[in-house]
């Protein structure tokens, strides 16, 4: 299977918010990629909220949204980009990331 996705980059007129619309497949492999797409997408709203719709990708690893969220949340770039928000589909994989399983990751 051919693990890529692409982003439809959605930026309100009045720069209050930026929303990412992801197709195709997100993995743990990938997720990096997205996760710099964000960055672009604070350049162009910094104070504006950002908003990560995978909702119509056709693959989602829950171990890729995981890590996508923790490099957010623990980036210190990321200190000052407004509220960013991961919508998921309902139905992601029932597995746990490989730093779910070690005791010592800080995001357990």
């Amino acid at each position: 299977m051919d693990h890529k996705h692409s982003v439809l980059i959605q930026i309100d007129l009045d720069g209050r918010y930026v929303r990412l619309q992801v197709a195709g497949c997100l993995t743990e492999a990938n997720q990096h990629v997205l996760y710099s797409v964000v960055h672009r997408a604070h350049a162009v709203v910094p104070s504006g909220g950002i908003s990560v719709d995978l909702t119509a990708a056709c693959h989602v690893e829950a171990a890729a949204v995981d890590l996508l969220r923790w490099e957010l949340h623990h980036d210190r770039e990321c200190s000052n980009i407004g509220p960013v928000r991961v919508l998921v589909p309902a139905n992601l994989p029932d597995h746990a990331p490989d730093h779910a399983r070690d005791p010592g990751h800080p995001y357990r």
